[in-house]
């Protein structure tokens, strides 16, 4: 009793710590609060919103009127034997590979509350469905921050591949008990119309975008304070007392609490090795700031957030020692890009807005292609 008291009174005490810290340094430093929050805003206005918001709807249209089921019938064979996960799982998989963060484990969540999947088989999938998408990575990453299409290849082959292998790693966990499969599932939600799925779409869809913006906008103040504060530096110092190297730990730091800023930063260091693995692990861990965007999915969900952080973190770790091995054995030796090296604050000034048009097509195409998979199986299940 007296140690979970004491574990209390900590816990209150470092709270309340960093509630009073957190208020002097925006007492103090007021303008770079505002710049912050600033620059996460027009980052959300300009990128995260056009990016996103398309295929959240495209993924909730999927699952509510459906089509994952349909699909889960022609995987069943792939994804049971490799992952020990529903077919209909690879939604989740296919649209975190495309759309990215945190598309992957929103859908999961949406196969999850239809009942599609059991309990154990979501926290298996949210373990490495969740992932950063091409565009991010072949053209921010790759072309704008090292310079070379090559590396962005590089790069996202090798986080699909960790993706891939940490959900072969996940398929241990847990176990089924086929006499508790009916309480490991949600109720499943009746089918609804077209009309009212395309309702709750936009509405859930934007209302997800919201909680997604508003952490966003949070992270991006919060580096800009620590950054004037000179936080990092500090940080730096100390991990470098503990043998990592003064070059990249401030990246470091910055890669583990928010993707963007960190390999933004890794701009002005090299093309080496070490640099491009370093973007590696930041891209398979995906940040504090993505966490807590998918954490705020995970609410009164009764699911697990550990196997989550773990997948990610196994996925960085697995990411990084490819590329490493790759770059190893096959050197690449490109300029480096100062293109985005002011981490946040030169990211927010591209402007996906005229790029709108192209995502929406994207995403009705992908529709269409979906929805005619799905008449040509049931099509092919009526014939037997």
């Amino acid at each position: 009793m007296f140690r979970i008291l004491k574990k209390q009174v900590l816990r209150d005490s470092v709270v309340l710590i960093a509630l009073v810290t957190a208020a002097l340094a925006l007492v103090t430093a007021p303008t770079q609060a505002m710049t912050g929050a600033k620059n996460g805003l027009t980052l959300c206005c300009n990128v995260i919103i056009p990016s996103l918001f398309p295929f959240f709807v495209l993924s909730s249209l999927a699952v509510d009127l459906g089509l994952a089921a349909y699909l889960g019938r022609l995987l069943e064979g792939v994804m049971r034997p490799l992952f020990r996960v529903s077919g209909c799982c690879a939604m989740a998989v296919v649209l975190g590979f495309v759309g990215g963060y945190p598309l992957g484990a929103k859908t999961a969540l949406e196969l999850y509350r239809q009942g599609l999947c059991t309990k154990t088989e979501t926290e298996r999938l949210l373990a490495f469905c969740n992932n950063s998408g091409p565009a991010f990575i072949l053209g921010v990453v790759g072309a704008g921050i090292f310079g070379s299409g090559q590396i962005g290849l590089l790069l996202y082959a090798s986080h699909c591949v960790a993706s891939l292998l940490t959900g072969l790693l996940f398929r241990f966990y847990g176990h089924e008990d086929p006499r508790a499969t009916v309480t490991s599932y949600p109720k499943p939600i009746a089918a609804t119309t077209i009309p009212a799925a395309f309702a709750n779409g936009v509405v859930r869809s934007f209302s997800n975008l919201l909680n997604i913006c508003a952490f966003v906008i949070f992270f991006s103040a919060l580096l800009q304070l620590m950054s004037y504060f000179g936080v990092f530096t500090a940080i730096a110092r100390l991990l470098s007392l503990m043998g990592v190297s003064s070059r990249y730990a401030p990246q470091l730091v910055a890669g583990l609490l928010e993707l963007t800023s960190g390999v933004s930063s890794l701009g002005g260091v090299d093309s080496s090795a070490g640099s491009i693995s370093m973007a590696a692990f930041m891209l398979g861990w995906a940040g504090l700031s993505v966490h807590c965007q998918v954490l705020c999915f995970l609410i009164d969900s009764g699911l697990s957030a550990r196997t989550y952080l773990l997948g990610k973190f196994l996925h960085g770790l697995i990411s990084a020692a490819l590329t490493y091995l790759v770059t190893t054995l096959f050197p690449l030796t490109y300029p480096v890009s100062y293109y985005l090296t002011s981490q946040t604050q030169t990211i927010t000034q591209l402007d996906f807005r005229h790029i709108l048009p192209v995502t929406l097509a994207t995403a009705v195409l992908c529709w269409m292609a979906l929805v005619a998979l799905c008449r040509f199986l049931a099509g092919k299940t009526g014939g037997k």
